[in-house]
């Protein structure tokens, strides 16, 4: 099972369940404060000396089955080229858990994603299927990380998926959506329409 949630709704969780053993896997320098193990691929274990953290060498987690009783991957999935192998390690560590990830649009807007993102991400409530595709760049991106996660602030659902899940992280593979030929959106041409469009009536008026 997998739905839509929040991570404010997902911290109160955990909040109320402060005996769960918790894995932050992936967070980088931005771990869930609630977390009780990290782990990451890089070496972070001086910055996170007060907590348990596990240096990822491996594609198998190093962790046994269900170990934990809770598990986030924040903006992870997306990097992971068998993310396959990596849901089921997922499912396999934990019964249950959070995964947050960029939508296509907050995908296509932030430079760095250009190189670093394989995968694309949707949610299907019809179905509460994760649905997964090839990247696309649609949009040539002009936002740094900073602006991303101002903008974020504001506009979250917009930009994020937040999905809890228990026993089974279900997905489907979409193959359509990696051949589109569509024509690549820049933001000066963006901006030229709307002040095109805003001249148009300013005349309009005028005349």
């Amino acid at each position: 099972m997998i739905k839509r949630t929040s991570l404010n709704i997902v911290n109160n969780l955990i909040q109320k369940n402060l005996q769960w053993k918790v894995l932050d896997i992936g967070c980088g320098f931005t771990a869930n404060k609630n977390a009780t193990v990290i782990a990451d691929i890089q070496d972070l274990s001086n910055f996170y000396s007060k907590k348990t953290f596990i240096k990822i060498t491996d594609k198998k987690l190093p962790f046994k089955d269900n170990e934990f009783d809770f598990v986030i991957a924040s903006h992870v999935i997306e990097h992971v080229e068998d993310f396959q192998f990596f849901i089921k390690e997922l499912e396999r560590v934990a019964k249950k858990g959070y995964i947050e990830l960029p939508t296509r649009f907050g995908d296509n807007l932030i430079f760095e994603n250009k190189s670093d993102h394989i995968w694309w991400f949707v949610f299907n409530d019809q179905t509460s299927k994760l649905v997964v595709s090839k990247r696309n760049q649609l949009v040539e991106p002009f936002m740094s990380v900073a602006t991303g996660k101002m903008i974020d602030s504001y506009f979250r659902e917009s930009m994020v998926l937040e999905l809890y899940w228990e026993e089974k992280i279900n997905y489907v593979i979409d193959e359509k959506i990696q051949n589109l030929n569509m024509k690549k959106l820049f933001f000066l041409t963006i901006i030229k329409k709307y002040f095109s469009k805003k001249l148009r009536a300013f005349l309009k008026k005028t005349n």
